[in-house]
């Protein structure tokens, strides 16, 4: 008979997991680096801010939200994994998780939440007091996001509020204050959330129907398109009225177009029955990231 502990999954036999020595791969899984997209989605809201802020000569400022974001959101799926440890075991896309599948324990766990942690503390330590009181205020609404999904049946908008929360800390990184167009920024990365989560969602229906979670894919239903389209349309209207207080010029909204396209797109092609579609334009969130970076950057320079 095969032992839990010897139960692992094919991303712990590969790839760069698979690299590392076995007594490592199960806190590597812990903490997804087999799958960053979850750190590009953290930090995309960090990156949008600091561009339409201005970024001249706080370049660095970049790297050091990109490294933050991957301490933190490796931290936050720990956490997740050991709160949802037995919830796990139950659902088959996530039953062989290093705590569901006994591979690791929760001691370890929590000693790698804590020097991820350390990590996080180095980067908030470049910040400036108003950037770095708000980051560090974001640990209330991290930690209870978990539990969301147990009693609401839209946890994906406070995922909304957890994963955009860089976007009010951006802005003051370089700025120095809190300002309109970093909050603008935050409500719009909020309904881009709640929009790409549904898709993510969209996966787990069945099992989650199994257990009882809940989330917005299950509420919508075969609406769940249609969701994510309006979800979409809502934070395209937040990030041009971010544009628009920092330069009022209809040319400036221009920049978002190729975002909105690739966004419209998404929602189009998205079909609440067809699970590996929904995680492949949930992955396309990335390059969507991107292309909103890329339009902030443009006005953020020209604005300065």
């Amino acid at each position: 008979m095969t032992a839990a502990s010897d139960i692992v999954p094919d991303s712990e036999r590969r790839g760069l997991i698979g690299a590392l020595p076995a007594r490592l791969r199960p806190l590597a899984s812990l903490m997804r680096i087999d799958r960053p997209i979850g750190t590009w989605l953290l930090y995309w809201p960090c990156a949008w801010s600091v561009a339409l802020a201005g970024v001249a000569g706080r370049w660095g400022l970049l790297l050091w939200f990109f490294l933050g974001a991957f301490a933190m959101r490796s931290a936050g799926c720990v956490y997740n994994d050991i709160v949802d440890r037995d919830l796990d075991k139950s659902v088959e896309r996530t039953r062989l998780r290093p705590l569901a599948s006994g591979r690791t324990s929760v001691g370890a766990a929590w000693a790698l939440i804590a020097t991820l942690c350390l990590l996080g503390l180095v980067v908030l330590a470049q910040l400036n007091v108003t950037a770095g009181i708000i980051a560090f205020v974001s640990i209330a609404p991290v930690a209870a996001y978990p539990f969301m999904k147990r009693i609401t049946w839209w946890p994906q908008a406070w995922l909304g509020l957890v994963f955009s929360w860089g976007a009010l800390v951006g802005w003051p990184a370089v700025r120095g204050t809190l300002d309109l167009p970093a909050v603008l920024l935050w409500l719009g990365s909020i309904a881009w959330v709640v929009g790409y989560d549904t898709l993510y969602a969209i996966q787990d229906i069945e099992d989650d129907a199994l257990v009882g979670v809940r989330s917005s894919a299950r509420r919508l239903g075969d609406k769940a398109a249609q969701g994510v389209a309006v979800f979409y349309a809502i934070a395209v209207l937040f990030w041009g009225a971010a544009i628009w207080s920092v330069r009022a010029d209809w040319l400036a909204l221009v920049a978002l177009a190729p975002a909105a396209i690739h966004l419209a797109s998404q929602a189009r092609r998205a079909d609440p029955k067809n699970g590996d579609l929904a995680l492949k334009l949930f992955r396309s969130n990335r390059t969507a990231g991107f292309l909103v970076f890329l339009g902030l950057l443009v006005v953020g320079l020209s604005s300065r």
